[in-house]
């Protein structure tokens, strides 16, 4: 007979590392799009509030020509990158010894971006209505999960699980400055749309070594959202592009795959991994009047450019270690990688992936609630940022960040004999 290491007193190690797994970089990746809430025993809920703040500052490019590669380090960027905050919460219930049901909500996908001082990302035209003003983005999405899963085998070990998702979009992007060319000056307003998907998966447990294995699809989500743009560039090219142009724009939010796994090392050691695929290469956010007005400049070739767009795809991996240190007391750490999506990339978000290391504890205050605390540090790789048209216009060096995130939750058994 092989060491049973106790699942319910591993599992209090568990829960104290995904508060510390927070924070991705690549594209507009935020939450990681966590599911292990569901894959809990008996009836489970939490509430996970997540803070990060970073140092996002570099140049601007003082290079005047047409060589669109070549950089010469201009005038000082301030700390571009807005703290921002989200929350994620999970509920899930056992129906009987088979059948599971579960609601998760998280903000998986965002950006929040703002350009200050004297560089070429602030309008410094003192003939300029915007004379003062810095380029800005803001994104902000929204999920809600539902899902049913089903368990099967001798000893009910798999599981296969799905549902719908609901998905929420808004954004805000004003792009100020001679870095943007003749797109100094542009605004876009993109409403809130919500529009559908779903997500699929199968997992695989083994109680008495703790553990369990979880692979996780989600889909597409295609939206139709309203939008109003104002191009001062095009006043006398198109009708009203000065004042605003109301129109539509199709976004369509990644799909993502993520793999979660777990194992007990000794009877109060718990190992962990998780592993995240989003193909950013496939996303990009194509204004209507943005585009009609590239096309003016046949270097942009007949489709035009979008506004945002990547070119790799985001890998994501996370390895820890969890020690449960009393019966009420565990604590973490973890060690991360994230590709990031491509360098160059976006001057709207200048990152190129980052490097992590976290440390987590959670305290079990009853026999069915507990508080899990947790931090990480990032260091981010350098990245130059560039305009749509593949211009270099900034670079971006020697930047990091932390997150923090907080987690109350409540577990209780269910018993079907």
């Amino acid at each position: 007979m092989g060491v049973n290491f106790n699942l319910k007193t591993l599992t209090v190690a568990l829960a104290a590392l995904s508060a510390a797994s927070i924070a991705s970089a690549a594209g507009l990746d935020r939450s990681g799009q966590d599911i292990t809430a569901f894959l809990q025993d008996g009836v489970y809920a939490e509430a996970v509030y997540t803070y990060l703040d970073a140092d996002v500052s570099g140049y601007d490019n003082a290079y005047v020509g047409a060589d669109k590669n070549a950089y010469q380090q201009g005038n000082k960027i301030n700390d571009i990158a807005e703290s921002y905050d989200f929350f994620r919460y999970g509920v899930k219930t056992d129906i009987n010894d088979t059948f599971s049901v579960g609601v998760l909500y998280d903000e998986p996908f965002g950006a929040a971006a703002n350009y200050s001082g004297d560089n070429k990302f602030v309008d410094q035209n003192p003939a300029s209505p915007r004379n003062g003003e810095g380029t800005n983005v803001e994104v902000r999405t929204e999920n809600i999960t539902g899902i049913l899963g089903a368990k099967f085998g001798e000893n009910k070990e798999f599981q296969v699980y799905g549902g719908p998702v609901a998905q929420r979009v808004q954004a805000d992007v004003k792009l100020r400055g001679t870095a943007y060319q003749a797109a100094n000056g542009y605004t876009t307003h993109i409403t809130a749309d919500q529009d559908y998907g779903w997500l699929a998966g199968v997992a695989y447990s083994k109680p008495e070594i703790a553990l369990q294995a979880a692979l996780t699809y989600r889909s597409e989500i295609d939206h139709t959202l309203g939008l109003s743009e104002v191009f001062p560039a095009l006043a006398g090219a198109i009708p009203n592009a000065a004042t605003g142009v109301n129109g539509e724009i199709d976004i369509t939010t990644p799909k993502s795959v993520n793999f979660d796994f777990q194992t007990g090392i000794n009877p109060t050691m718990l190992a962990t991994a998780k592993v995240r695929w989003v193909p950013w290469s496939d996303f990009e956010i194509v204004p209507p009047l943005y585009n009609q007005g590239s096309k003016f400049d046949p270097t942009n070739g007949p489709d035009g450019l979008s506004l945002v767009s990547y070119d790799k795809d985001q890998w994501l991996v996370e390895l820890g270690l969890a020690k449960r240190l009393t019966p009420a007391l565990a604590v973490t750490g973890n060690i991360g990688w994230d590709s990031g999506a491509g360098n160059p990339v976006t001057s709207l978000g200048p990152i190129e992936g980052y490097y992590s290391a976290g440390l987590g504890a959670k305290y079990n205050l009853t026999e069915n609630w507990a508080i899990s605390a947790g931090g990480k540090y990032l260091w981010f790789g350098d990245a130059k940022g560039q305009i749509p048209n593949k211009f270099a216009v900034s670079n971006f060096e020697d930047n990091d960040g932390f997150a923090l995130g907080v987690k109350l939750s409540y577990q209780a058994k269910q018993d079907f004999n």
